[in-house]
């Protein structure tokens, strides 16, 4: 029994160590920005997704490309949802800032938009995106260089965004209709997707008759990384004082000459790539979907919540107490250990199932926040006393 119960907690913290890198993200935004992200599980999804693309493209070079193929996935998955998290904010988040609902609802857009797009992500899509941003994009720096045209540039920008959607669509067509199937296949589908660990984290450390799977203490060990990261980062860095100092009072901030636009933009793209490790690591623990996001993001939200927004330390505590929670639960071993109660095994094995477990701790949640509405470690400063 006792070794049953060190591998569940052993499993439980492996899984608050996942809610910790995603958390870390998301506490950094919503402490910074109030903004409530809601496409912050796709982009752990875009990040998952990477791993797959990268492990297939290493399993094709073999030996030694395959053995640290996990290392490149977890730099690419953090450049490309840091970057993915860059345009959101400067295409969609920047012009809803004081607006929670209005961003909840357009990050909540742009979750089903992701989902979607690698459901029928193929290479008519691709190239079609890519020409259209090529046109206009392309367009606008010409425009921007044009001093003379100041009157009519609003015009000319309605003209040029519709000859490009227009000709994007029409070489969609025309690939279609010409290539058929070898352009139109999706390149992922709906159906999840299964990523091969390297070869040494397939096996695991045997401590008796407890098994510690490498693939788990890889993502612990990650885990303690990025924390110690991150905490370098805000500690240490000039950006990182700028992005303190915006979180504790953004206007005297900006009074004191700190670019606040463009520290909002450097944080969001940081905890977008965070987002994208975390995806990286949930590969390792399970098959890669369109909704793979969606398993998590809730859980993360009521880590932040819980460790008090935008405090690091709270994030950390909070994280590694829900994920082991609601793994003792949700796997039946809480109701194992209290076999002598017999009434709470019978309370416990009714919430002994991850859907249920997932209630349980909802509840404990709400029950500890009206005990302390601040969380474990409130958010202090002037603006929170204002």
């Amino acid at each position: 029994m006792f070794a049953g119960f060190l591998d569940a907690l052993f499993n439980g913290i492996s899984i608050g160590a996942v809610l910790l890198i995603a958390a870390l993200g998301l506490a950094i935004v919503f402490g910074l920005m109030g903004v409530i992200n809601m496409a912050h599980g796709e982009l752990m999804m875009l990040g998952a997704y990477t791993t797959f693309v990268v492990q297939n493209f290493c399993k094709q070079l073999g030996g030694f490309w395959f053995e640290i193929y996990i290392f490149l996935a977890l730099i690419l998955a953090f450049l490309i949802t840091a970057i993915t998290g860059l345009i959101l904010e400067k295409g969609v988040i920047r012009y809803l800032y004081g607006r929670p609902l209005e961003t909840l609802l357009a990050t909540w857009g742009v979750s089903l938009i992701l989902q979607q797009f690698v459901r029928s992500v193929n290479w008519v899509i691709v190239i079609g995106i890519a020409l259209f941003c090529l046109l206009f994009f392309g367009g606008l720096g010409i425009l921007k260089s044009r001093a003379n045209i100041g009157r009519v540039q609003n015009w000319i920008v309605a003209v040029l965004l519709i000859l490009s959607l227009g000709v994007a669509i029409a070489t969609g067509n025309f690939l279609s209709q010409t290539y058929q199937l070898a352009v139109t296949q999706p390149w992922f589908g709906a159906q999840n997707l299964d990523v091969t660990a390297p070869t040494w984290l397939q096996d695991g450390l045997s401590l008796g008759s407890l098994q510690l799977p490498y693939a788990r203490l890889f993502i612990i060990a990650l885990t303690i990384v990025c924390v110690a990261g991150i905490y370098v980062f805000l500690q240490r860095s000039n950006w990182g004082l700028r992005i303190r100092a915006v979180t504790q009072n953004r206007s005297m901030s900006a009074c004191l000459g700190i670019p606040t636009a463009k520290v909002d933009a450097i944080t969001f793209a940081l905890g977008s790539g965070l987002a994208g490790v975390a995806g990286c690591a949930i590969s390792l623990l399970g098959s890669v979907g369109p909704n793979t996001g969606q398993n998590y993001i809730i859980d993360t939200f009521m880590v932040v919540v819980v460790g008090g927004v935008g405090n690091l330390v709270g994030t950390i505590v909070a994280a590694l107490g829900i994920g082991t929670v609601n793994y003792l639960i949700g796997s039946g071993t809480l109701a194992l250990l209290l076999t002598p109660i017999p009434p709470l095994v019978d309370f416990f094995n009714f919430f002994a199932t991850t859907s249920m477990a997932k209630v349980m701790v909802f509840a404990l949640i709400i029950a500890f926040l009206q005990w302390k509405p601040g969380g474990i470690f409130p958010q202090k400063g002037r603006t929170v006393d204002a």
